[in-house]
């Protein structure tokens, strides 16, 4: 493991161990010094990012490099949002993922050259897509929390109010704010690859794009059930964890079993 990904690791490890004491603090207020770790541990994977997808002859975008990514906007964004929507009880499970995947990359290296350069075009498309990727695999992590404290408060469990939670209606409204943000990104990827991806539905891509279009509609659906028809609560939670799985196939699937399981 090179230093950056090692220093980014160990201070994803800290913020991870701050963010769970957070949890358990009867103060609500974060110190400023506790946002230290994880502003380092960001720059650092940051600059690994660079170093490892920035090369001389060609962007390098394995899977697990473009996971790396994923990772990094995941991170980013719910330590960004971690004051105000209170996710605080994530911020460990999306570090920890964040550092498996550095211990994958040394464990399982491969290099997958593309040259964006020469189609800048196909670069918005993919930075839609990585984007809408990280905000409703974000919404599904608020789902399975939704998910979590509607089991306790209706089987009349421990209460949790030694935990630091946000109130189920706050939670709720996030994560549709988050759905609604990731489908208009995923709508953009959409029309990115339709516009400017002519093997979009070549034989051996044809799937990434059949899935992609499944998962649209199933936040679609999500969507409008929930403004049209008032849909929340468990039914939501089940619909949207089915999307982002959806989602996870159409953008990883085939090139996990050939870059990891076959190689």
């Amino acid at each position: 493991m090179d230093y950056f990904a090692l220093i980014s690791s160990f201070f994803y490890i800290i913020a991870g161990v701050i963010a769970v004491t957070q949890l358990f603090s009867p103060k609500k207020s974060q110190p400023i010094w506790q946002l230290i770790p994880i502003t380092i541990a960001l720059s650092s994977h940051a600059v690994w990012l660079y170093q490892h997808i920035i090369l001389v002859d060609g962007q390098n975008l394995p899977i697990l490099n473009v996971l790396s990514l994923v990772t990094f906007f995941i991170s980013a964004l719910s330590s960004f949002a971690s004051k105000r929507l209170n996710t605080g009880v994530l911020l460990p499970v999306v570090y920890a993922f964040t550092v498996i995947n550095f211990i994958a990359v040394v464990y399982l290296p491969s290099h997958f050259i593309t040259h964006l350069e020469t189609h800048p075009q196909v670069g918005s498309h993919i930075i839609f897509a990585l984007l809408a990727y990280s905000i409703l695999s974000i919404a599904s992590l608020l789902a399975i929390q939704l998910a979590f404290i509607d089991y306790r408060l209706k089987n009349h469990k421990s209460p949790l109010t030694q935990i630091n939670m946000p109130p189920l209606m706050t939670l709720e409204k996030s994560l549709f704010q988050f759905i609604f943000i990731g489908f208009v990104l995923l709508t953009c990827t959409l029309l990115t690859g339709f516009i400017f991806l002519e093997d979009m539905f070549a034989l051996g891509k044809a799937h990434k794009a059949v899935f992609t279009l499944i998962a649209w509609v199933i936040y679609a659906v999500i969507l409008w059930g929930h403004f049209a028809k008032g849909w929340r609560g468990r039914f939501v939670v089940y619909i949207t964890i089915v999307g982002s799985s959806v989602l996870t196939l159409a953008y990883f699937g085939s090139r996990f079993v050939r870059e990891i399981i076959l190689t």
